[in-house]
């Protein structure tokens, strides 16, 4: 990976833990560093960012103070979602949150708009990303 998309993946992820940005905000950054994906392991507490030709960088992340729950809850994850969307929670709270409701990681594809939250036995939750300001919501099919 290139040096200034490594140091835009490290600052998404150190501002981040530090909760001094939003979601929507790291996207923009990640999108404009070329970031294509990634990868938040919260077992691990690390992630992985990916570019379009498979280069990657690893970066360690906030850990956990509890370990995820053993059964996942797609509502329990959903409803985090909405509370950080709406101001109501930051990150860490939200990490805290999907991990209560047995989420172990998520996958957050840029070039597909969504985020895919999962649990130790493969189950899932997809969340589109919100549509931008004077876009309409076009939902992924399921």
């Amino acid at each position: 990976m290139n040096h200034e998309a490594r140091q835009a993946v490290e600052a998404c992820t150190r501002l981040s833990d530090a909760e001094r940005v939003t979601f929507g905000e790291v996207v923009g950054r990640l999108l404009a560093a070329g970031i294509e994906r990634y990868h938040a392991d919260l077992l691990r507490a690390d992630k992985i960012y990916y570019l379009p030709g498979g280069e990657s960088h690893r970066t360690p992340n906030h850990a956990l103070a509890a370990p995820p729950a053993m059964a996942f809850s797609a509502p329990g994850v959903d409803a985090a979602v909405r509370a950080v969307q709406q101001g109501r929670i930051r990150y860490r709270e939200f990490c805290a949150r999907i991990a209560a409701a047995g989420c172990v990681g998520y996958i957050v594809s840029l070039a597909g708009r969504r985020a895919i939250y999962y649990g130790r036995k493969g189950d899932f939750h997809v969340e589109p990303f919100p549509p931008a300001p004077g876009q309409e919501r076009h939902d992924p099919p399921r």
